[in-house]
């Protein structure tokens, strides 16, 4: 196993203007590590910076103050578009909402973020079809977001974040839209995925029950980690 973490984030600081000359501090120095292949769930009361410090991680946002290290290599100074190219190949986002694009069908939802990394269909379309038939979905291919359920929807999301086999899948609040069995498919979904990709996974959750299964719980507080226990040896 690699030693080195694939993700370091270090003394992260992020804050909202709220009025004219108000701030909402959200993270107040955060420090934290993940190795490859590890998954970690974030926990922690609605408002405390969970989402705010996933969109960090996946430089989806910018920290005001502090580092972000992805392979060890500081990302945090690079300029807006060599951080889209970073993310698209480092990065698969899962989302409450599904954000799939209903003009399109599954197989193209799938493929998207590949064919915006630059790649063709035609090199897109067998390990698309592989990754539907991994979440279940293979006949569901040629149907549009409107014809699928949502938790159809939401698989459909989970192949497409892993399409540019990125190091890191990132996962806020997935199943929150979901019924209760529908959600524990897909959290079994997620942790078989990860496990069989070597994929790292990060999740946001209010799940306490999903939270244990993760290998680490991290307790966001007031802007800081509370706790950052690991659940059995990784």
């Amino acid at each position: 196993m690699n030693p080195q973490p694939i993700l370091r984030v270090s003394n992260i600081h992020k804050s909202y203007k709220t009025g004219r000359s108000d701030f909402l501090h959200v993270l107040k120095g955060v420090d934290f590590s993940v190795r490859e292949g590890e998954i970690v769930a974030i926990v922690g009361p609605s408002g405390v910076g969970k989402s705010t410090l996933l969109h960090i991680i996946g430089i989806l946002d910018r920290a005001d103050e502090g580092v972000v290290e992805i392979d060890g290599v500081n990302v945090s100074s690079y300029d807006d578009a060599r951080l889209a190219l970073i993310r698209n190949k480092t990065a698969g986002f899962i989302f409450q909402a599904h954000h799939l694009l209903s003009e399109f069908t599954a197989l193209e939802n799938v493929m998207m973020p590949g064919l915006i990394g630059g790649l063709s269909k035609q090199q897109l379309k067998e390990p698309a079809m592989k990754l539907l038939r991994e979440v279940g979905l293979v006949d569901r291919a040629g149907h549009r977001p409107m014809e699928l359920s949502g938790g159809e929807q939401q698989r459909i999301a989970v192949a497409r974040a892993l399409i540019n086999r990125p190091r890191l899948l990132l996962a806020d609040e997935p199943s929150g839209n979901l019924d209760v069995r529908t959600a524990e498919s897909l959290h079994s979904l997620l942790w078989n995925l990860s496990r069989e990709h070597r994929q790292t996974l990060i999740i946001v959750t209010h799940n306490h029950y999903l939270a244990k299964r993760a290998d680490r719980i991290v307790e966001l507080y007031d802007g800081r980690i509370k706790s950052d226990v690991r659940n059995h040896t990784f």
